[in-house]
């Protein structure tokens, strides 16, 4: 089904003469350095073609014959290659390895045949010529930076603006060549049903983060033990070489750099696209990803733009069910790729998991906050100290499936959230939005009939006995605030991983604090105003057995939810007092 959805692709994109997929037998491939050949085969200069600066530093690309497969083998690439197959110049290799590499690249091109081209000629002449090293020295500092990067180069004819594997003669030699070859087996392909050239060695897989960076591969056989009926490699999963290269082709580019249908999920390098084109293709990595500097708002255009499509029928009426979205995560495995997750959805189905997401998201938050987070903010308030890289690496996997698939989020999400609030005693915007969310669709799915345990803002009817001490401790603490102003640490720094795990043991010593706090208070409408309000709190806890001995994951998140209500009750009570109080002032 994947190879299959690739393929597919692939032939979409090829359709499309804007969308730079490569035509069979060729890629696109960064090229650092080009040297400019005269017609006598003599090398005029050496061209580098990099672009930009530090990171952005890139070379420019080229349409080439694809790649070949090599590991420890010697096999050389047509009209391109580094600097030891192309030029026989010796820089990791040993001098007798690389002067079989050099005639091996010079063999590729003689079996082309006589073709009749002055670049082609040109070039012949020059990788004839002995001691290449002494006539390229003199062109200065771009053969000192290409001998100690060894960048990959080819060819270009002085004069020209196109390569020399770019002249139309060289062109069709290479097509006629190419049709000529038949190796391997034939076959009926899995993929397509159609009898074809079984490919025996799949070309690698580049882009997937933590993966070697030679590429590796999806389908591969090269131990006796994934052998069937003696059957060798790729035979062991007949895919038809033209499907190989489709496959191949569109995930290559569906992961190069700078794609816009490639995110990173924790260590699942994720592509996605649709069978069809379609605007949410495009704006798929908006609703998850970090927005650029350049345009902060990106992001959250995006999602404003899912909640507008429900009432305008964009992805529904429009895309038809027909319409299929897929979603593919790959993580690193040594030379193979592994299969993270695979997500197959009409793009109308898809939209609205994505929409329930963000619903599910929604709380209450400062004037400072983003109204929608992305992923990765909201798996970043799980890790220590707020880093990437300490992220569980299945967590992140496990999440965006639950999203996609709109199932409840993995326990485990809330588990790290919790273990975070314990451990910071801090309740930000990112952890209770990832709280609420996975109670109430834990909650949901349990019970249909009941779509929201959880409000986004303060719910005083929520008889929760974790909701109620939330509150509480929060009320406890604003006290505290007022009785001490400037107060350095609070009963939030001390007490909150025991008033939210074992109540019981706290929660009799704060209430008693509470009086002596409350006595401070100079302002007796306040002291009334907190009394009462604590009176509103306990009501429901006083209703059972009393504070009980502990709380379970679920209400210990329930407790976060309600304590991070009551504060932002508090907050925003404040600032609308102030804003009441710069009126009365105006006036």
């Amino acid at each position: 089904m994947i190879l299959q959805a690739l393929n597919e692709y692939y032939d979409r994109k090829a359709e499309d003469p804007e969308s730079e997929m490569a035509p069979p037998g060729f890629e696109w491939k960064e090229i650092p350095f080009v040297i400019v050949l005269g017609t006598d085969g003599m090398p005029v200069s050496i061209e580098e073609t990099y672009e930009g600066e530090g990171k952005n530093r890139r070379a420019k690309r080229f349409l080439v014959p694809q790649a070949v497969k090599r590991a420890s083998n010697i096999e050389a690439n047509l009209f391109w290659d580094n600097p030891e197959y192309a030029l026989g110049v010796p820089l990791k290799g040993k001098p007798e390895r690389v002067s079989k590499q050099h005639e091996t690249f010079k063999k590729r091109i003689d079996d082309l045949g006589k073709v009749l081209d002055d670049g082609f000629s040109a070039i012949k002449t020059f990788l004839a010529k002995d001691h290449k090293e002494q006539l390229l020295q003199p062109l200065g500092e771009c053969w000192t930076t290409l001998v100690k990067e060894g960048g990959n180069l080819t060819f270009r004819l002085a004069g020209d603006k196109n390569l020399i594997l770019e002249r139309q003669g060289i062109r069709v030699q290479m097509a006629a060549a190419s049709k000529k070859s038949t190796e391997g087996d034939n076959g009926v392909c899995l993929v397509t049903g159609r009898d074809d050239v079984i490919q025996r060695l799949h070309p690698s897989i580049k882009g997937v983060y933590g993966a070697q960076s030679s590429g590796a591969n999806i389908v591969s056989f090269n131990l006796d033990a994934f052998r069937s009926f003696n059957k060798n490699q790729g035979v062991n999963a007949p895919v038809g070489k033209s499907v190989v290269f489709a496959y191949t082709t569109a995930l290559n580019h569906l992961l190069s750099k700078g794609s816009r249908q490639r995110m990173q999920v924790g260590d699942a390098s994720t592509v996605f696209w649709a069978e069809k084109a379609t605007v949410f293709e495009k704006q798929f990595a908006d609703f998850f990803g970090e927005s650029p500097k350049d345009d902060p708002d990106r992001g959250t255009q995006a999602v404003e733009g899912l909640f507008k499509s429900a009432d305008t029928g964009a992805f529904s009426a429009e895309e038809g069910a027909g319409n299929r979205f897929y979603v593919l995560g790959l993580s690193p495995n040594a030379s193979r790729i592994a299969v993270r997750f695979w997500i197959v959805d009409t793009v109308a189905g898809m939209a609205g998991k994505i929409r329930r997401h963000f619903e599910d998201m929604r709380i209450i938050h400062g004037p400072k906050d983003k109204d929608f987070l992305s992923l990765f903010r909201l798996l970043v308030s799980t890790s220590a100290q707020g880093k990437a890289e300490n992220i569980p690496p299945n967590l992140a996997g496990d999440t965006i499936r639950s999203i996609l698939q709109g199932l409840p989020y993995p326990k485990t999400l809330l588990q790290a959230a919790i273990r975070r609030l314990r451990a910071e005693h801090t309740v930000t915007h990112a952890r209770a939005a990832l709280i609420k969310a996975c109670i109430n669709r834990a909650t949901r799915f349990k019970n249909p009939n009941v779509q929201e345990e959880l409000t986004m803002s303060l719910d005083e009817n929520n008889t929760n006995i974790g909701y109620r001490l939330g509150r509480l401790f929060a009320t406890l603490e604003k006290i505290q605030q007022e009785a001490n102003p400037g107060i350095n640490a609070t009963i939030r720094d001390k007490f909150y991983g025991a008033a939210s795990g074992t109540p019981v043991a706290v929660f009799g010593n704060l209430m008693r604090l509470k009086n002596h706090h409350l006595s401070k208070l100079e302002s007796p409408g306040r002291r009334i105003f907190f009394e009462r309000l604590i009176g509103r709190i306990i009501d429901g806890v006083n209703a059972g057995p009393g504070f009980p001995p502990h709380l379970n994951l679920d209400d210990q998140g329930r407790f976060a939810i309600g304590y991070y209500h009551q504060m932002q009750t508090f907050y925003a009570k404040k600032i609308n007092d102030n804003e009441l109080t710069d009126k009365e002032e105006g006036r």
